[in-house]
């Protein structure tokens, strides 16, 4: 495994479940927000939704930066919404050495979580947005963990699923 795609909507916790993954492996851990160009983050900090439009130079360079540029005798955790399966697609998903972690949560306690995550930039009114134009991925296209337990024993449900828990 040399990269892990860990997406999911707002508020389930991908970047705090993707760096401790990282952690344990003494991997690279990067968080897609972090790639964002400043247009980007304006319109979501105004509320508004990015569009494919908005999101097709942010993942071309999360692919080249990110996907393609990590190192094979590593591990690469890479925390990103990656809504559809295009999206998820473009990051080489499915690919040779690239896995998915799909964080699933219900709609109560993904709005919770962002209510209590001041001075965000995604605000909690957008997450309607998200669910509205997630494609949950299929079992064939990676691994499914419920948001509901402590992080630690999430991590323990990935390593397990996707045969890390021995490359510590």
């Amino acid at each position: 495994m040399r990269v892990v795609v860990v997406m999911g909507v707002a508020g389930c916790g991908k970047s705090t479940v993707g760096a401790l993954l990282a952690s344990r492996h003494g991997g690279i851990f990067h968080d897609a927000d972090d790639f964002h160009p400043p247009g980007n983050i304006a319109k979501m900090a105004s509320g508004t939704p990015l569009d494919d439009l908005d999101r097709a130079p942010w993942l071309e360079r999360l692919r080249k930066e990110v996907i393609d540029a990590a190192p094979s005798g590593g591990l690469s955790v890479l925390a990103c919404s990656a809504l559809k399966k295009i999206y998820r697609e473009r990051l080489g998903v499915g690919t040779t050495g690239v896995a998915l972690v799909y964080l699933k949560g219900d709609a109560a306690t993904l709005a919770n979580r962002l209510a209590a995550r001041p001075g965000h930039y995604m605000k909690a009114g957008m997450l309607e947005s998200q669910l509205a134009i997630l494609e949950e991925p299929l079992a064939a296209e990676g691994i499914t963990v419920g948001i509901d337990p402590p992080v630690a024993e999430i991590v323990l449900a990935i390593e397990s699923a996707l045969d890390l828990a021995d490359s510590r």
